[in-house]
């Protein structure tokens, strides 16, 4: 919410136009209150519902509309391509014609992209809906957070209000597996995109009823240019990684993707270094916190989202369980998240957000490492408490990351800032997946990858975690 200074200093016609549209602060009820935060966690939380719920659908997905690794890959990954690159513009949008309006949006299109994915014929359309679902993914996130930045004004109640928003998140992750292996057990894969129907029109009336309107900044524009290029070196760097398992490495046409995707990543740093308003303000790295959390978002992305591939493709082709089974197998690793993230707040009020954020990442490294005996044939049991680890460091380091990186600047730039966060966050996700689902997609190598991905995740995870306590220590001294 904003303050009588804060409003003082707007423009007069911003000012009238904001008064118009939301009660004035002291009308504002703690029920108003708690159920925005309510609706900010269903945006979030289908957000996430949709990356578990399809992983345990693969291997169904492909016997019923046909490919294989890569097919499979590219319906994961057009949905985070989509998500990752324009999550920024989505947040500049929130800036520019209030977060609340165009939060309302991509909880709309998200939904009705979910219809499309439910009823595709073709393995084309389905892909085709999960970019459609990326866009309105993109819309969601970033200015959910903006929308919880403002009714949460204060370090404390907006740490906590993120560790709630989180682990609505983290319910998601938890129920994905387990609901989306009973549902396509009983109704078919379908269904796993049906369920998001009654999500977000509950979503839809729970935001347009009790969420407050933020300061729009009238001035605000879009970088169009920039956005076709982050879209293109994203989307190119992705299709590199996901066929050159297939093409091999040395293929010269994924050779001459991966030198395009980065001629087009500098493309857009030049992009953003001259235009007025980028749509990644480069001067936010200045703050040592913002690209740190930032840095350690990818890291973390990278390592999680490329794992959740390769085990749902593990327990599925390799050890033959059914996608209930699988389900299950990923209930005790998405379960442990939600409590840490109820606990991480707290804990960050304790010992700080960088010592929390360190300890979480080395323990999913630990996890990682304790998998490397991984088989064909191995038992369950033998990997559950790696599984419950690797969880866990997620759980534990994600409200207080997202929170260390929003107080990093000032809450003007909350809603960009959010969503170049959360833009690395998914470029991780995108990366991982395309990056280990190569690893596994070669011929007869699908273990040997597999073991690839443990090691470049544990590498991945140690390093954001030393990263992270070097920053703690170093605040330490100059303190």
């Amino acid at each position: 919410m904003i303050s009588t200074a804060r409003k003082t200093q707007l423009p007069h016609e911003e000012h009238r136009d904001i008064a118009a549209e939301r009660p004035p602060k002291a009308s504002r009820s703690n029920l108003a209150t708690s159920l925005t935060l309510v609706a900010m966690s269903l945006g979030y939380g289908v957000v996430q519902l949709d990356v578990t719920v399809v992983n345990t659908a693969l291997s169904t997905i492909g016997a019923s509309l046909g490919g294989g690794v890569s097919e499979l890959q590219w319906v994961v990954s057009t949905y985070t391509i989509a998500f990752a690159a324009l999550i920024m513009t989505a947040g500049a949008l929130g800036d520019r014609f209030g977060a609340k309006r165009v939060f309302v949006a991509g909880f709309a299109i998200f939904t009705c992209a979910s219809l499309v994915c439910a009823l595709a014929p073709t393995a084309a359309i389905l892909v085709a809906g999960r970019a459609i679902q990326g866009i309105g993914a993109a819309v969601l996130v970033p200015n959910s957070l903006a929308l919880l930045n403002h009714t949460y004004p204060g370090e404390t109640e907006r740490g906590r209000a993120v560790g709630i928003w989180a682990a609505g998140a983290s319910l998601a992750l938890t129920a994905g597996p387990l609901a989306g292996g009973a549902l396509i057990a009983v109704v078919g894969w379908r269904s796993i995109f049906l369920v998001n129907l009654p999500i977000g029109l509950v979503g839809l009336w729970l935001t347009w009823r009790y969420a407050e309107e933020v300061p729009r900044s009238q001035t605000r524009e879009l970088d169009v240019p920039g956005q076709m290029a982050a879209i293109a070196a994203l989307g190119v760097l992705a299709g590199a990684l996901i066929e050159g398992g297939r093409a091999g490495w040395g293929n010269p046409g994924i050779l001459a993707a991966i030198v395009m995707s980065a001629v087009l990543a500098t493309l857009f740093v030049l992009q953003e270094r001259r235009t007025a308003q980028p749509m990644l303000p480069l001067a936010l790295f200045r703050h040592h916190r913002f690209t740190l959390a930032s840095l350690v978002g990818l890291l973390v992305n990278i390592a999680f989202y490329g794992l959740i591939f390769v085990l749902s493709l593990y327990f599925q082709q390799i050890n033959d369980l059914s996608p209930l089974a699988t389900g299950l197998a990923f209930v005790p690793m998405m379960g442990v998240v939600l409590p840490l993230n109820l606990l991480a707040p707290r804990a960050a009020e304790v010992f700080g957000a960088p010592v929390v954020v360190a300890a979480g990442a080395a323990l999913a490294a630990a996890g990682c490492v304790a998998l490397l005996g991984i088989g064909p044939g191995t038992r369950y049991w033998a990997v559950c408490a790696q599984l419950v680890a690797i969880g866990g460091g997620l759980g534990l380091l994600v409200p207080p990351l997202t929170s260390m990186l929003l107080g990093s600047v000032e809450k003007a730039r909350s809603g960009i800032a959010a969503g170049v966060f959360n833009s690395t966050r998914q470029t991780g996700s995108v990366l991982g997946v395309a990056l280990f689902g190569s690893l596994i997609g070669r011929s007869g190598a699908f273990m040997t990858g597999a073991r690839e991905s443990l090691v470049i995740s544990a590498a991945l995870l140690l390093g954001a975690s030393v990263a992270m306590a070097f920053s703690q220590t170093e605040r330490s001294h100059n303190d």
